[in-house]
């Protein structure tokens, strides 16, 4: 599709779809920039949408008329009844991932699942990055938009990108040369309202591979392993629990690629048997991007860690206190659950999306003195592991760090592994786990 003078609507006027507006008036296109919330309550928009000659339009049916394309950005429902009378009218509806990687130059690895998608994004960057390959990252992970990524595109340079669900979703002909599949576990069931629908927005990702492409699945996940006859490309495998003579496992002390041990397992600093499997996923990734394995083994030395995933803030008074807010479903805030042994302290609470929290029972009830609960998930969250521990309804973040302070003894852990999202009191993930790290530091001995 030529972009010059076609009248096109961006929904959603977040990072990716202001990223996206830019992209399009570079194209020449005539931009309608469109959102929920009026333009006053869009900080910085207006004047962002008179530099780049767009104009400003609500969300509704009055900001599709004479348009041919609509560029959802991920915080949009595909499924609004505006989008299907557009579709039925002949005009295409994709996602700005969709649409940024008609111009991204240079292959793409792609990296999707429920958990441990920002770990493993960063890895690969830093893998790729220190045994000399080019590579650039972006996506769902900080600043970088994919839409931002093209300019600075080129064609013997990796785009290494995190791939959230709410992406894949709108994918149809985007070509992931390498596609990790960490895991699919329940998440975002407000939004896809089933396990299946939610899987089948993950497995998206690979529909526009070809049968020269490759497809890194996890072994031990039953959904990501049900997948190796439904992708396009090449299947390889990573597993933490047994052997694979196509891709990377643990034999116990080595992490191993087919039958060569290329890393002992005293040498990743990261903790927890999930980031054991998050290496070896990035392992199997950048092998076949073409990074070498003595290579790799002084990258993962030298990784520092994701901020905001299982990241050590201070000790005071000989308790630890750790940030997972990136823990933003069960699964997650069961792996840091298990990286701890007894003692914890837990925060838990947030937005609630459609959650069963009766998964962290067991563990609750064996390594936590409480569970502290912040949110507006936190009713719900103590119906449903009442008994198994010690509840503290503590209503924010600040009560609950005083609260862990004053009764946490020597040897203790403070974990904000919230199991829920931050939008009920922050901003996003990040802004929580700011905040905790701020109000941590804070503290007095």
């Amino acid at each position: 599709m030529e972009f010059a003078g076609k009248r096109i609507a961006v929904f959603g006027l977040a990072k990716s779809g202001l990223a996206t507006v830019e992209l399009l008036a570079r194209k020449g296109a005539e931009v309608v920039a469109c959102d929920a919330k009026p333009l006053d309550q869009l900080q910085g928009v207006a004047e962002f949408l008179r530099e780049h000659g767009a104009r400003f339009a609500l969300q509704g049916r009055e900001a599709m008329d004479g348009v041919e394309m609509a560029v959802l950005s991920p915080g949009v429902r595909p499924d609004q009844e505006i989008f299907d009378e557009a579709r039925h009218r002949g005009v295409e509806v994709t996602g700005d991932v969709e649409l940024a990687c008609r111009f991204l130059r240079g292959p793409v690895m792609g990296i999707t699942g429920s958990n441990g998608k920002t770990t493993v994004t960063a890895l690969c960057g830093h893998l790729l990055n220190e045994c000399g390959i080019p590579v650039q990252v972006g996506g769902n992970i900080g600043n970088q938009a994919v839409a931002s990524m093209i300019e600075t595109s080129r064609d013997e340079q990796w785009n290494v990108l995190e791939l959230s669900s709410f992406q894949t979703e709108m994918f149809r002909n985007t070509r992931v040369h390498i596609g990790l599949a960490l895991n699919v576990t329940p998440d975002h069931l407000d939004r896809h309202h089933t396990i299946e629908e939610y899987a089948a927005a993950k497995l998206n990702m690979f529909a526009g591979q070809r049968p020269g492409d490759h497809a890194v699945l996890n072994a031990e996940n039953e959904i990501t392993r049900s997948w190796a006859h439904r992708v396009p490309g090449r299947v390889h495998w990573f597993n933490a629990g047994g052997r694979e003579d196509d891709g990377c496992w643990l034999d116990g002390s080595n992490l191993m690629a087919g039958d060569e041990a290329w890393m002992p397992v005293s040498e990743v600093g990261l903790r927890g048997r999930h980031n054991l499997e998050n290496v070896l996923a990035a392992g199997c990734g950048c092998a076949l991007a073409g990074a070498p394995l003595d290579g790799m083994r002084a990258a993962v030395a030298s990784f520092p860690g994701v901020e905001h995933r299982i990241e050590f803030v201070r000790t005071l008074n000989g308790v630890d206190y750790f940030n997972d807010s990136k823990a933003t479903n069960v699964d997650a805030t069961i792996k840091a659950l298990e990286s701890f042994g007894h003692g914890l302290w837990v925060i838990l609470g947030g937005k609630d999306k459609d959650s069963d929290y009766r998964p962290l029972r067991p563990l609750l009830a064996s390594r936590a003195r409480a569970a502290l609960l912040i949110g507006a998930a936190a009713a719900k969250i103590e119906s449903q592991i009442a008994g198994a521990v010690r509840i503290e309804q503590c209503g924010d973040l600040q009560a609950a760090v005083a609260l862990a302070r004053a009764q946490a003894s020597t040897g203790d852990t403070v974990l904000l592994a919230p199991a829920c999202a931050s939008f009920d009191q922050f901003s996003s993930y990040e802004h929580r786990g700011r905040v905790f790290k701020d109000q941590v530091r804070e503290l007095e001995g």
